[in-house]
């Protein structure tokens, strides 16, 4: 499993490093069946996050050809409008608000790029965060079921996607995780789903964590009554 963590201006460091290192101990455990690394849609660049200036080296451009998983992380900054920053309109706090800065992502080449992956039937898409708005924002996950950091479900909810209150929400080839940290649980939960329960029980203990919260499917029959 070949695992492409997406970076673009104003990322979230954290959404990205905590996968990061859970497919690289994935790899190790696995004996190289996992492997990971960090891409933008423009090749091979510094990229800077939205917390305080911290910066990350894309080694490669985002391949949509190449089978395994792209993860797409969220980005930091203020909280800001996000309904403002779809419609165009400036909030009054500036252009550092998490918003603005995943609305940035439609005037670049991810988009595209993104789309090409997400009908690459050979690719899983995964995001962590605010990285299942910006497929949102972009029109791709319309009747999708996703999950997204806590301040941003109504929106998601607003662009079409079946909104799901879970840590982590596994539809087929999309895998969408919550708030932050979920991007532990995120990379844990495709170690097992992909390689297996025992690598990812590996690096689980290796890492000190214990999964947390749901991880929901669309199986089963439909709840009544509730």
């Amino acid at each position: 499993m070949h695992v492409q963590i997406v970076l673009f201006d104003g990322f979230d460091p954290l959404d990205s490093i905590a996968p990061f290192e859970v497919f690289h101990a994935g790899g190790t455990a696995s004996g190289g069946a996992v492997g990971v690394e960090l891409v933008s849609a423009e090749g091979p660049r510094e990229v800077v996050s939205g917390t305080g200036g911290l910066a990350l080296r894309a080694t490669g451009a985002l391949d949509p050809g190449r089978p395994g998983v792209v993860l797409i992380p969220g980005a930091s900054g203020r909280v800001g409008d996000p309904e403002g920053a779809v419609d165009g309109e400036d909030d009054g706090t500036g252009d550092d608000t998490i918003p603005v800065r995943m609305a940035r992502t439609l005037d670049t080449e991810l988009p595209v790029l993104l789309k090409a992956a997400m009908d690459n039937e050979r690719i899983t898409m995964a995001t962590v965060c605010g990285g299942s708005l910006v497929l949102a924002m972009a029109g791709l996950i319309e009747g999708r079921h996703a999950t997204t950091h806590h301040l941003g479900l109504d929106l998601l909810d607003a662009t079409g996607v079946h909104v799901v209150r879970a840590r982590v929400v596994d539809d087929g080839d999309l895998v969408t995780a919550a708030g932050v940290t979920s991007g532990l649980d995120l990379g844990l939960y495709l170690l097992e789903r992909e390689v297996g329960p025992r690598i990812a029980h590996a690096v689980e203990v290796m890492f000190a964590h214990e999964r947390r919260g749901v991880t929901w499917r669309p199986d089963g029959p439909e709840p009544t009554g509730f």
